[in-house]
């Protein structure tokens, strides 16, 4: 495999910025010409020697916005860990550094609009969880990288990625047309990755988890629902256990989403609002496109789909069974769990129901493992596909009850755990293992919803947590307000319009610009607000400063009452209008 570069320095002049390969014995250079954009090979006695220097850790690449060109380079990194040998970084720091040496040449709006759009870059950039690795491919599983081809091998880390989770694909699209600067970048992934060393019966293993992030039909919560015309499907996650161990690797893989076919969920200022199916398009051929890409990648597929049935998600769990019947795949079973109906009251023991269900299916799904010697001694035939309604909660206490049974066997396996030993029993793994999917599940929390998980309390200890519940319902109400009001930027999380424009879902046109920012409300987002609180605070006041009469008094007070209640129902009714919504995609897109 054609490795990136692991250490690099950027120099800067007025007319060019050369990124130099600190790697030894290397001589290349890559210029960057600050006019025309123009990227080149060239060597390093070519760099003036006036040009500043400053160590960087990589290159994400580069964006268009309305000033023009930037780079985007990581300036901060922190090692995660050894994976087969291979070092594992965090991206911690970014830069975003402009070719043009000025602004003067735009407008006021158009500097307020550039302005805005650097801080959505840099709102994705400091959504924590990017990781790279420089001569080792993040993007694939295991089992993926033991069964390809030597062509395969040969090619760029950048080449070979699995675009699903390239998440600086859209930076990198003026590298990818040059083969010969791919040398210089490398495929960078959003989601989490650990990486742990423990000792069972002395005997010294590694084990790590990742999750990687899909970045097609990315975005944030209740904003991205469902599948697009592709057949993507919304918080799309592969998630990946690696056990290593003498020499030997297994790998266990389980992948999580929204439910695959189109429905959405806007918020509308009520606390749940009520998913809605479409009745305009044809849900069979998205949902078709999703599984026929999930059998070809991880092969049978199981769904387990964790949400009520009843209330308003009991339409999406009718809708999903009779989906999967009308396909009629011999590859694909569907299982309903009603997570909440069955672990009410603190049951969580009721858990192992859904084990003992998918327990004959996870033997023989088994796992991917290799000895010693580099010999495949059995693949992973096929993978879980969980779902809640975010992919969030519910979803990785299953994925993590369902990963421990597979490292039990792994375990068993390869000689760590005697036989009749249970993972439960090792204390010091156990607490590893809990807080390693705990940290999981806030992490991929945290990237969708903009708050951690809220069953984090079960998978760290096993149990439910009384004095959890106030925390829990603090971050209900976050996300409440998230939601509704916090799409402009306001919160340090990837925003709908902050993710579509660093995905490149939507590009800037410099040339042509018209700002998409500015979003006229209509006489109802002022007035009925203001005329709601008058009306209440008046009401308040004549219950304080009573009248000559009772009679009077009340009239007063049913009068202001009304008007508020009133006016609070309108705002109600018309919730759409209130929430602040993204700006920078179509409204179909998000209907």
């Amino acid at each position: 495999m054609a490795s990136a570069f692991q250490s690099l320095s950027l120099r800067t002049t007025p007319e060019r910025f050369y990124i130099e390969a600190c790697d030894d014995g290397s001589v290349d250079v890559l210029a960057i010409d600050r006019v025309s954009a123009e990227m080149t090979l060239t060597v390093r006695r070519d760099i003036p020697a006036s040009a500043e220097t400053r160590p960087i850790c990589g290159l994400m690449g580069t964006i268009r916005l309305v000033a023009g060109m930037y780079l985007v380079v990581i300036t901060k990194k922190k090692k995660v860990g050894d994976l087969l040998g291979h070092a594992v970084w965090k991206a911690l720091d970014f830069d975003i550094i402009s070719y043009k040496k000025t602004v003067l040449h735009l407008t006021d709006n158009q500097m307020q609009d550039n302005k805005t759009f650097l801080s959505m870059i840099s709102n994705v950039l400091h959504t924590d969880g990017f990781y790279f690795a420089t001569d080792y491919d993040l993007t694939h599983t295991l089992q993926r990288l033991a069964n390809t081809s030597p062509e395969f091998q040969e090619m760029s880390l950048l080449e070979r990625a699995d675009q699903r989770f390239v998440w600086n694909g859209h930076l990198l699209r003026e590298f990818t047309a040059q083969p010969e600067l791919h040398m210089f970048v490398y495929p960078v992934v959003h989601g989490f990755i650990t990486m742990n060393s423990s000792c069972i019966n002395g005997k010294v293993f590694e084990w790590s988890v990742i999750s990687r992030r899909s970045c097609f039909r990315a975005g944030v919560r209740y904003y991205v629902r469902g599948i697009d015309s592709e057949g993507h499907a919304a918080n799309y996650v592969e998630t990946e256990q690696i056990l290593q161990y003498n020499g030997a690797q297994a790998s266990f893989v389980q992948t999580r989403g929204s439910i695959p076919f189109y429905w959405s969920q806007r918020p509308n200022l009520r606390y749940k609002p009520k998913p809605q199916i479409s009745k305009t398009v044809n849900h069979l051929d998205g949902f078709q496109r999703h599984f026929d890409s999930q059998i070809i990648l991880y092969g049978k597929q199981v769904i387990l789909n964790l949400i009520n049935q009843k209330g308003s998600e009991k339409p999406l769990e009718l809708a999903f069974d009779k989906m999967v019947t009308s396909l009629g795949n011999s590859m694909i079973r569907y299982l309903a769990f009603d997570f909440h109906k069955e672990c009410s009251q603190m049951r969580w023991h009721r858990l192992q129901i859904l084990l003992d269900m998918v327990a004959d299916m996870q033997d023989e799904f088994g796992y991917f493992l290799v000895d010693a010697d580099g010999k495949v001694l059995s693949n992973q035939e096929g993978t879980f596909r969980s779902n809640c309604m975010d992919c969030l909660d519910r979803t990785n206490v299953i994925q993590s009850l369902l990963a421990r049974r597979s490292l039990q066997s792994q375990l068993q396996r390869m000689g760590v755990l005697h036989m009749g030993q249970q993972l439960e029993e090792q204390t010091d793994f156990e607490k590893m293992y809990k807080n390693a999917w705990a940290d999981n599940a806030d992490a991929c929390a945290k990237q969708y919803a903009g708050t951690g998980a809220l069953k984090t309390d079960f998978t760290r200890t096993n149990k439910k947590s009384k004095w959890f519940v106030l925390p829990k319902n603090l971050v209900r109400v976050i996300r409440t307000f998230k939601k509704n009001f916090a799409e402009k930027l306001r919160w340090p999380f990837p925003l709908q319009d902050s993710t579509d424009l660093f995905l490149g879902n939507y590009v800037v046109d410099e040339a042509d610009w018209t700002t998409p920012l500015r979003d006229p409300k209509d006489w109802k987002f002022l007035t009925l607000p203001i005329i709601m609180v008058v009306a209440f605070s008046m009401c308040i006041i004549c219950l304080l400063m009573a009248g000559d009469t009772w009679t009077e008094t009340l009239a007063y007070v049913l009068f202001w009452g009304i008007a508020s209640a009133v006016t609070g129902g309108l705002i109600l009714f018309n919730g759409r209008d209130f929430v602040d919504a993204p700006t920078l995609i179509q409204k179909e897109k998000l209907d």
